[in-house]
């Protein structure tokens, strides 16, 4: 089992950005991203990769960029989060029953990491997965969170098709949900609204207790 690994240099344009990001803000995290949370989740909420000025910065998952004001206001509302604001990783903030990670770990250039650099990193998210009970809900953040789990399953993507609200249920037992990904793009121009997301976590909370 590959578990995370704050020093992983594996994708070398990933790590290369990291190095450049780390000499022009000295003060950020610019390192692979842990995951954060609950060791033992009954809900699993996948992202994309850390955002250059959000977790990238903050060493937390969406952390200190737009993207995740909705997400934590949202699991705090439905109990999941012990405050609705996440700043820092020293702020207090604590998740319960739920842990947050990533399809990718690095900061990618222009947020977008390879299809090579996702497959790379996709051990990291086999493990997380391996680790969880049974009962355990994912729910994925976009399309490439959906298929890298499914990709971490060993399951075929034609099988489980991604949709806003779509919900699977994987050979293993668990759940897997998706929603849009609740970046600035997609609220601003509301192809996801707090309203529609709000409904995909309650539904994955429902599911998750």
């Amino acid at each position: 089992m590959t578990e995370f690994d704050p020093a992983c240099r594996r994708c070398p344009r990933l790590a290369a950005f990291l190095d450049e990001g780390r000499a022009r803000h000295p003060d950020y995290h610019c390192a692979p991203v842990a995951p954060f949370g609950d060791a033992r989740p009954r809900l699993l909420i996948v992202g994309l990769a850390p955002g250059f000025h959000g977790a990238n910065a903050t060493g937390r998952p969406f952390t200190g960029d737009y993207a995740g004001v909705l997400l934590y206001e949202t699991l705090y509302a439905f109990g999941w989060a012990s405050a609705p604001v996440s700043v820092s990783r020293d702020d207090g903030l604590a998740l319960r029953g739920c842990r947050i990670t990533n399809a990718v770990k690095c900061v990618p250039p222009a947020n977008k990491p390879t299809p090579a650099e996702i497959a790379t990193c996709n051990d990291f998210l086999r493990a997380e997965l391996d680790a969880l009970d049974p009962g355990t809900v994912v729910l994925a953040l976009g399309a490439i969170a959906h298929a890298a789990v499914l990709r971490a399953r060993r399951l075929r993507a034609a099988a489980y098709r991604f949709g806003h609200a779509a919900e699977h249920r994987l050979p293993d037992g668990r759940q897997l949900i998706d929603s849009y990904h609740c970046s600035r793009y997609n609220t601003q121009t509301r192809r996801l609204t707090p309203e529609m997301f709000r409904a995909v976590v309650g539904r994955a909370s429902e599911l998750a207790r």
